[in-house]
């Protein structure tokens, strides 16, 4: 984290609004991208700006300055417009199979061709997460879910490089993102 940031952010804790817009200023138009991606509505995705940031103002407090700063406000995003998209009735899944024309499946057939250096850091940070979080997984989940995620085997390429059955296999996937979803909230498995 920079110190131009990390002041932000002391001072804001200690009531600075200009501090404050400051800070949001600098992650808006980021926070505004990443609701917009996932919702594919410009209006969802500013209400989504709006609330992620009245939750920092509230929440900041809690901020744990060991973290960085932007993986905690992008986490608060990511997880309002999952809140909003269960609140619509409607599944996103990453897991979903690609049907062409399926609106339903905007979501997991959306992706960008270009990536971007935002993009990059911000998947980084999410993967080195994931590693850490994968460290508490019991080693039969581990595995799995590291060969299915990470090596983007089929569940039957595992269960064929495991030597167990592809029940088996997806089984310990299901047991081992319940596992991760509970120990640190994650929701994009």
């Amino acid at each position: 984290m920079n110190y131009m940031e990390m002041r932000l952010i002391q001072l804001s804790r200690t009531g600075d609004r200009a501090a404050f817009m400051d800070l949001m200023e600098l992650y808006k138009d980021k926070i505004q991208r990443l609701a917009y991606r996932m919702l594919h509505n410009k209006h969802d995705s500013e209400d989504i700006v709006q609330e992620t940031f009245m939750r920092v103002y509230m929440h900041l407090n809690r901020y744990d300055e060991t973290q960085k700063f932007s993986t905690w406000i992008f986490r608060i995003g990511k997880n309002l417009c999952i809140d909003l998209l269960r609140k619509k009735k409607v599944v996103y899944s990453l897991d979903t199979e690609i049907l062409e024309g399926d609106e339903r499946n905007r979501y997991a057939i959306h992706h960008s061709d270009e990536a971007t250096p935002e993009n990059h850091i911000l998947r980084a940070e999410i993967q080195e997460q994931v590693r850490h979080v994968m460290n508490i997984l019991p080693d039969k989940f581990k595995i799995v879910v590291g060969l299915y995620y990470f090596n983007e085997l089929s569940l039957q390429e595992i269960s064929e490089k495991l030597g167990i059955p592809s029940t088996t296999v997806k089984t310990r996937l299901h047991r081992g993102r319940e596992h991760m979803r509970k120990k640190w909230g994650f929701t994009a498995f």
